[in-house]
């Protein structure tokens, strides 16, 4: 049977807080709020829940003080707190449209406590029922300092906010939260069978999510959108706000006009149009979701996270397959991180990515970009150093969502070719210094190499592209022609063996190699290899390869000296002079490191050869 302690349990893991002092205010539970005269006072002035009572009845209630669930201050805003009322059943969340009856259901009873306490506070009530987050049910109530009426806060309806979201949610200001796999993997799943019940195509769902992402960076949209009365109006109000935002951001009127195309098939959507804007599934559902959970994540300017392209990730994911069909692999997070590093992106970089997907590479360099940088370095990197290039429609549009979301001034996405002429020609004049990408694999007639030759055809002389690409583009008998090209006009500095299964669960082995741009390669010269098999993710059922064990920071670390110093160090790096023809890979030419060698790795050795044999049919498996 379920217990009230769930649900108050499953209320503070929502919060991403704990009993007591938070660093940025304080959880007390149980009104237990002794220290606090002021609360004190009003707790036992409303005394215990009365079975009933009307919201305008301040007679005192039972005997003693009130117990609310939670009450939660701030240490930069003594005047306003939160109270939360918990119920274990999501039958037991609101007695109706009286709200009379504090002490049965989980929405009176916020709104109990919180008439006594708004006499000297402003007050933000949260009342949560059920125990676990899919029977849930959340509502949160405004009710001011010395005022008759309360106000309910719709956004949040149905969803637990950290407590500094509920007072930005109050004052109009943007959420921010912490990067969360978890609660993306969990929108994503939802809107993803939300969006089949009613039969969007695959090609329209991501322009559905960047479109909305887009329109909620119109503050007058954010505004009036959960006040409109109507289907078609929220539909016709986003397609305005699109609009509006995409051409203060310099993007063609041709690119706007396809993403309101896409808004103005779903509004003949008759499924979609009959639910109604109060109810899950419907459009103002969508938009809610979307600014109270994803975009909070991604307002963070100081983070490296592309939370947008790891949420749509996921989304296709259950379209059936990885991904990978629909031209979605995305870079994990630490190596877009480990490249930019291999780069050194600084502030005064300018950065290209002539495929940039959703823009991984881009939010990543943005981030390290700001560090050190003052608010008007700030603002020239977002108009004047960052540069993409996507050739398919709905990449193209989560990309320039990710810029337009983290206040790019000037959204530089370029949609097209790579490889056209003019597009090339047009990023040649930006004097892009700094090259990253990961191209798509086996998608295109081009292979990767190809990428990675025009990608440093468009950096300036002496610029740095750092591209990951399958390993066998590092093996001398592929791409020739391709790779003595390269060598005549640029030289390779490095490559590193990167793990096998990075990309799981797409089986693709990589390596990353960096160049420098417009300098033929000199033979003489020794290239810097890396061994860095071992990164410290591991896989785990649900969630991919994680740093479970927290090791990629210090692992990073160490790849990151032996790339600078070019150390050579048995079993980790080495040095060799090559040309085109030779294989561009740490094991042709390092030094195994035989006093790491196990019992272990002799014994897989063995059966890993042995497996062969039988596979081979060179021995019997009796």
């Amino acid at each position: 049977m379920a217990i009230e302690q769930y649900t108050e349990s499953l209320t503070l893991k929502e919060m991403k807080c704990e009993l007591g002092d938070n660093g940025w205010g304080y959880v007390f539970p149980q009104g237990d709020v002794s220290d606090i005269d002021k609360i004190e006072k009003l707790l036992k002035k409303a005394g215990g829940k009365p079975p009933q009572c009307s919201l305008d009845d301040f007679s005192q209630g039972g005997n003693g003080k009130a117990k609310p669930e939670y009450i939660i201050t701030f240490n930069d805003d003594a005047k306003t707190i939160i109270v939360v009322e918990c119920k274990n059943s999501a039958s037991k969340h609101s007695s109706g449209s009286e709200l009379n009856c504090p002490r049965g259901f989980a929405v009176d009873g916020a709104l109990y406590y919180a008439k006594f306490l708004k006499q000297e506070y402003d007050v933000i009530a949260v009342a949560v029922s059920g125990t676990t987050k899919s029977n849930m049910k959340v509502d949160a109530f405004h009710w001011q300092k010395g005022q008759d009426n309360y106000l309910p806060l719709v956004k949040a309806k149905d969803i637990i906010l950290e407590p500094q979201n509920y007072i930005k949610l109050v004052r109009g200001e943007k959420l921010q939260k912490d990067y969360s796999l978890d609660e993306i993997r969990e929108t994503a799943i939802e809107m993803h069978d939300c969006l089949r019940e009613i039969k969007v195509i695959e090609a329209h769902k991501p322009i559905f999510i960047a479109g909305i992402l887009i329109a909620l960076s119109d503050d007058d949209f954010c505004k009036m959108y959960s006040r409109l009365p109507s289907f078609k109006s929220v539909m016709s109000s986003i397609q305005t706000a699109i609009e509006s935002i995409l051409k203060n951001s310099g993007i063609k009127s041709d690119r706007a006009a396809y993403i309101k195309q896409v808004f103005k098939t779903l509004q003949d959507n008759t499924k979609f149009a009959e639910i109604p804007l109060i109810q899950k599934k419907s459009i103002a559902w969508y938009v809610e979701q979307l600014e109270m959970k994803i975009k909070p994540m991604m307002d963070y300017v100081d983070s490296t996270v592309d939370a947008l392209g790891v949420f749509y990730h996921e989304f296709i994911k259950y379209s059936g397959g990885d991904g990978s069909g629909l031209g979605i692999v995305l870079t994990p997070q630490h190596l877009t991180e480990f490249m930019c590093d291999l780069a050194g992106v600084n502030k005064n970089s300018r950065v290209i990515d002539i495929c940039c997907g959703s823009g991984s590479f881009l939010v990543t360099a943005m981030s390290k970009m700001f560090k050190g940088a003052n608010p008007k370095e700030a603002e020239k990197i977002r108009n004047e150093q960052l540069y993409g290039i996507e050739f398919d429609d709905g990449l193209y549009t989560l990309a320039i969502a990710n810029m337009i979301i983290r206040q790019d001034g000037k959204s530089n996405i370029y949609k097209g070719d790579c490889f056209n002429k003019s597009i090339a020609d047009e990023i040649k004049t930006k004097n892009a210094n700094i090259g990253l990408i990961n191209p798509p694999y086996s998608q295109t007639d081009k292979c990767e190499l190809e990428f990675t030759e025009q990608l440093l055809s468009v950096l300036t002389v002496g610029g740095t592209g750092v591209v990951v690409a399958p390993m066998s583009c590092a093996i001398g008998t592929k791409f020739k022609d391709i790779r003595e090209r390269l060598f005549k006009n640029h030289t390779l500095k490095a490559v590193f063996s990167m793990p096998d299964d990075i990309f799981y669960p797409t089986g693709t082995n990589p390596c990353v190699m960096v160049w420098e741009a417009h300098k033929p390669h000199d033979g003489s010269q020794e290239t810097f290899f890396g061994y860095c098999k071992n990164d410290g993710f591991v896989k785990r059922k649900k969630l991919g390869r994680i740093d479970y064990y927290n090791k990629w920071s210090e692992i990073e670390k160490q790849w990151l000296k032996l790339y600078r110093n070019r150390d050579v160090v048995d079993g980790l790096s080495a040095r060799a002079c090559v040309d085109f023809n030779d294989e561009w890979l740490c094991e042709a030419y390092m030094k195994t490191d035989y006093s790491k060698l196990t019992q272990e790795d002799f014994q897989k050795t063995v059966n890993d050869y042995l497996a062969y044999l039988v596979k081979a049919g060179e021995v019997n498996e009796s």
